[in-house]
């Protein structure tokens, strides 16, 4: 389970480190991809065997299924962890993502988010606004 909110800085190579709480729950090799509200998402490669399965589900006849595989497939990348704890952002993800230097790297239970500190702090403020009314609205799916 991943949990917590960790600011890290990318450097001029497009790493950054991945925090060590997440490190002890990943093996070397972790696939990154466009994630939905503007950030990257981080699967382990069991995990994104998964998705793979689900995909492979959706109807390619439906335009819909085609835009929503190639958005989450297209600039996908496995990377290795290296010893100092850090991955390598390619740059295309780091372009969807808007991520200049500073950025947020965030537990999200079963997944890591990687998003601009810019961009994070807006979603959870906009989050935080509505906490009350989202819980709400979630009761018939959560006890």
């Amino acid at each position: 389970m991943f949990i917590g909110e960790y600011r890290h800085n990318l450097d001029a190579k497009g790493r950054i480190i991945v925090p060590a709480k997440f490190r002890e729950q990943l093996t070397n090799n972790i696939i990154l991809t466009r994630g939905l509200d503007g950030c990257i998402t981080v699967y382990t490669l069991e995990q994104w065997q998964e998705i793979y399965k689900e995909l492979k589900k959706l109807p390619t006849t439906k335009r819909e299924s085609r835009m929503y595989i190639h958005m989450l497939t297209a600039k996908a990348a496995e990377v290795e962890i290296d010893r100092q704890g850090r991955i390598l952002i390619p740059a295309p993800l780091i372009e969807a993502a808007k991520i200049e230097k500073e950025s947020v790297i965030v537990g999200a239970f079963d997944h890591i988010e990687i998003w601009s500190n810019e961009a994070w702090d807006k979603y959870y403020a906009e989050a935080s606004d509505s906490f009350e009314d989202i819980a709400e609205s979630l009761t018939d799916f959560i006890s």
